[in-house]
């Protein structure tokens, strides 16, 4: 597939890249800073904006799919706001590029710990992750509200790791995938892999999916 990936520098955004390319599909970049991808034949960078539609609809146009790992990173003051708009930005650009399937890396905040209940609403909930759990959270409410793009949201599990690559996963919806031992884990390479399986065998439509171990 000719697949547009935005993040590939970002924790789950070289993971992506690398399963990708493992895989053996064309990827074009899209990265602020080309010169922080490595070199592959497969692999395309393009310097683009996240912020800007135009700039998104024109490095996407003509791909089979768009993988976003988008976040404007956990230290930034201003992360709500920013992941909320480049997300909306985002969105456009694939649009008006007329690309149909879009596939969001988004966070576990938003999955339900107790029916009604959020994780990102709990009073344990990390406050250093909290606003950008918000921004993702606000992000996944607007997507649901999408009825051209083909959108498919992944939240990661409670536990997102660096780790080795299995192949394996379990595939929750809404609700916190639970383990044995509490929470679900799974290392950033296995999170790569169940997105990209459903880019290339899609089972997921306009809704959101979890995986873990």
């Amino acid at each position: 597939m000719k697949i547009a990936l935005i993040g590939a520098t970002g924790f789950v955004g070289t993971a992506l890249l690398t399963e990708l390319l493992q895989r053996g599909h064309q990827v074009t970049a899209l990265v602020r800073h080309p010169e922080k991808l490595p070199q592959h034949p497969q692999l395309h960078a393009v310097r683009a904006d996240a912020q800007d539609a135009a700039q998104v609809a024109a490095a996407v146009a003509g791909h089979d799919a768009v993988l976003s790992a988008f976040n404007p990173g956990w230290g930034n003051p201003d992360i709500y706001a920013q992941f909320v708009s480049g997300s909306r930005a985002i969105a456009a650009g694939v649009k008006q590029a007329g690309v149909a399937r879009y596939l969001v890396v988004g966070g576990a905040g938003s999955l339900e710990i107790a029916p009604g209940v959020q994780l990102v609403d709990t009073d344990d909930f990390p406050a250093e992750w909290k606003q950008g759990a918000l921004g993702a959270r606000d992000v996944l409410t607007e997507l649901r509200q999408e009825s051209v793009l083909d959108w498919v949201f992944l939240s990661p599990p409670v536990f997102l790791e660096p780790g080795t690559r299995t192949g394996q996963y379990r595939v929750g919806g809404d609700q916190v995938l639970m383990g044995e031992a509490g929470p679900a884990r799974i290392s950033v390479a296995d999170l790569a892999v169940a997105l990209v399986d459903e880019a290339e065998t899609p089972r997921h439509h306009r809704q959101r999916f979890t995986v873990g171990y």
